[in-house]
Order: structure tokens, then C-alpha cells, then sequence
């Protein structure tokens, strides 16, 4: 089976610094593109990031003009889309991050756009179940950084923890309740080696790149915004802020990022999917 993350990069309408220099990022012309990738590596289920109600309309169009059969699973910007011809949802839930993490000032989510999706899916062609989730974590960082893209509020990891936390709480429920191993997926806005991905650790949860037979060895990251995007240029997979995590008896065959530079204009976040029995 095939899971997917992808943050898509929530923009409904062409920018003019696109529209300058004859691009286009409005939402119809990037999920032409979208639908065309995953139309091309049939993922089972995809978890998204960063995907509006225009997006996913938009999406869902042109993936019923190519003759794929995806249904979507409704989760605000982080919806949820799944093989109707290969699984069957039996149990799903969506929730929105609270905006404040104890002990710290300020809002941690902004827009309510922080939030995650659990699905629980059974394989039709052999009754076995998994849990799929997909979440988008807090984003600014800790501290200020030379990163002109960069903002930075003071509790921001701890934050990520705590929101990661709220997740796994709910997973575990799941995971009881119907005996199943569990692929969480999102823009975690952390890298391998920060405090988020150490607490999934300390719950039982292993990263995809640890455990993969093959898995590709760099980040999947550019800069893709409104004043325009740039090259890929890639970095060691540490420092990855799209990550996905395995939890239960599931081998992972391959760990795999969609790279090419025909995506660089669709979003900042390259296409990151597993391959699993």
C-alpha cells in the first residue's frame, strides 16, 4: 500500500508577481497539476496540508476527468483523500489545535488552520485495517533566524510537542479500539532532530527514513510563495520538516519524495510517500 503527505500551499487566486512574469498560481492551475502526479503514483491515501475548499473543489474535478477513483474525506486544511476502489472508511475524526500551549503566551494557531484528520480504513481485498493521519503543526520557530521567510514566537516547540501530543492521544484510542498499526503524516514544521519528533519516538512511533529499505536521503523542501518560488536545492533529510511515522507492525518498503522541477511552482513542500506491507 501507498501513503502519501502533501502540503499543497493554501492559495486560491493568481498573485501579480506571478502574473508579471506570465505565471499563474491560482488553485485551477496548480491541481491540474496535482491530480496529474497522483493520477501518476496512485497513492492509497493522501493526507494534505495547506488545502482550501477551492483547492480540493478544484482537485477533486480533474482527478474525475482523469478516471481516478478518490473520495475525499472532509478536514478543513488538512482533508484527507483515499482509493474508494481499494479501501473503505469505517471510522475518521477531525480536530482543530487549541491556540494556546500552557505555560506560554501568544496563539499557536493561526487562522485555526493547525489541525489533524484520523481515518480509519479498511483494505477491501483483505479486511485488514490501518489508521492514516494527517496533521499540520505550529510553524514559526523559537528563535530568530536568518532566514528572510522565517518568523520566530518564543514557545513554539513546545507548542509543536504539545500538539503533536493531542494527536497520538487520539491515535492510541484508535489503534486500541481496532487493533490496527497506524502512518501519521504531516508538515510536522520541525526537523528530524527537534523535541516533537523525539516525543514520537519516546510513544513507540518510528520515522519512515529509519525504517525503509530504500529511502530517499534529502528534505524535499524550496521556497514557493507569493513573490515567487525558487530552485530545489537539496539538504540531508534532518532537516526534512515533512516527515511520516510508522507505528505498529508495518515494514516499510520504501520512503520516497516526488521531486522534479515541473513541481517547483505547485508548492514549497515536495510530495513525501511511503510504500508499506
Amino acid at each position: 500500500m501507498r501513503f502519501m503527505s502533501n502540503n499543497q500551499w493554501a492559495n486560491d487566486q493568481n498573485r501579480p508577481a506571478w502574473a508579471a512574469r506570465g505565471e499563474d498560481c491560482s488553485a485551477p492551475v496548480r491541481e491540474k497539476s496535482f491530480a496529474a502526479i497522483y493520477s501518476k503514483l496512485l497513492p492509497d491515501a493522501i493526507g494534505f496540508q495547506e488545502v482550501s475548499p477551492l483547492m480540493l473543489e478544484c482537485l477533486m474535478r480533474e482527478l474525475q476527468r482523469n478516471g481516478t477513483p478518490y473520495a475525499a474525506l472532509w478536514g478543513r486544511d488538512t482533508p484527507i483523500l483515499y482509493r474508494a476502489d481499494k479501501l473503505e472508511l469505517i471510522d475518521s475524526e477531525f480536530g482543530i489545535y487549541p491556540s494556546e500551549c500552557p505555560g506560554y503566551d501568544g496563539c499557536f494557531n493561526n487562522f485555526d488552520s493547525k489541525s489533524w484528520n484520523i481515518a480509519v480504513f479498511r483494505e477491501k481485498s483483505s479486511g485488514r485495517q490501518i489508521l492514516f493521519a494527517s496533521t499540520h503543526l505550529w510553524w514559526m520557530q523559537d528563535e530568530p533566524s536568518d532566514d528572510p521567510h522565517a518568523a520566530f514566537q518564543p514557545g513554539s516547540n513546545a507548542a509543536r510537542v504539545y500538539q503533536l501530543g493531542l494527536l497520538m492521544d487520539r491515535i492510541a484510542l484508535y489503534e486500541q479500539k481496532y487493533a490496527c498499526p497506524s502512518i501519521l503524516v504531516g508538515d510536522l514544521n520541525c526537523p528530524y532532530h527537534s523535541d516533537p519528533i523525539r516525543s514520537a519516538f519516546a510513544r513507540g512511533f518510528r520515522h519512515a527514513n529509519d525504517v525503509a529499505d530504500k529511502a530517499y536521503p534529502y528534505h524535499g523542501y524550496h521556497w514557493c510563495g507569493g513573490d515567487g518560488y525558487e530552485p530545489y536545492v537539496p539538504q540531508p533529510f534532518e532537516h526534512a520538516i515533512d516527515h511520516i511515522l510508522i507505528h505498529g507492525d508495518l515494514h516499510v518498503l520504501r520512503m520516497e519524495r516526488y521531486i522534479d522541477d515541473s513541481y517547483l511552482p505547485l508548492s514549497d513542500h515536495f510530495p513525501a510517500y511511503v510504500d508499506v506491507e
